[in-house]
């Protein structure tokens, strides 16, 4: 990250706030959702168990690293992390229940496969309703905790992977570089193939308008 001047502008550390509940909780559960704005594919959640949280720059919001970051990070999340669950939504039921529900249902599956007594969770800004523990709703959570910072990495890069592996076996949609977000690639090749069975049917998509042709304003 680089400031106007062309310096290199200090990484934010996050941990802070988490370690702040560490301190009458058991443990904090980060949760955060990818691909709920995509096209195609799932939603994807992560809920990240921790006890304790270590002190690295290296964990942000996944949206303000590049792809080798995030694949790097996750890593080292998987191997530091008390526990960590991964939940797919897919299209059927995204239709079925709507993007919202079907995200809610997702994290509230992921919490319920790791919590404890004494926890705490952490979520980025859906409301997750009564799972028995303290639960704690902000808006741009990713940005200020270190745990909900760290399922936005693993959930992004779980389900780049999908998409890539989806893009490779049909690549008229190009997934690949998309991930299935409403790209101007994306919503033309919709436009000349249609939508495939991995499409959110109940997603609408901006149509691709033809460039008109320039011309000379006639003088009288």
């Amino acid at each position: 990250m680089t400031t106007k001047k062309g310096q290199t502008a200090r990484p934010k550390i996050l941990g802070g706030k988490d370690r702040g509940y560490l301190e009458r909780a058991r443990a904090v559960i980060g949760v955060d959702e990818v691909g709920r704005g995509s096209l195609a594919g799932p939603v994807v959640i992560c809920a990240a168990r921790f006890d304790r949280i270590p002190r690295s720059s290296r964990v942000c919001d996944s949206k303000q690293l590049t792809a080798k970051q995030r694949r790097e990070t996750a890593v080292w999340l998987r191997a530091i992390c008390h526990a960590w669950v991964i939940v797919e939504v897919w299209q059927e039921v995204i239709d079925e229940i709507n993007i919202l529900e079907a995200t809610r249902l997702a994290m509230r599956s992921g919490v319920r496969s790791l919590v404890e007594n004494g926890d705490e969770v952490i979520v980025d800004h859906v409301d997750l309703g009564d799972l028995g523990v303290p639960v704690h709703s902000f808006k741009r959570a990713d940005s200020a905790y270190f745990s909900v910072a760290a399922a936005s990495v693993l959930a992004k890069v779980h389900r780049d992977e999908i998409m890539v592996q989806l893009g490779a076996e049909d690549g008229r949609w190009e997934w690949a570089s998309n991930k299935g977000y409403g790209t101007l690639v994306h919503r033309c090749a919709i436009g000349t193939y249609g939508r495939s069975y991995l499409h959110r049917q109940s997603f609408q998509v901006s149509p691709v308008l033809p460039l008109m042709p320039r011309t000379k304003n006639a003088r009288g």
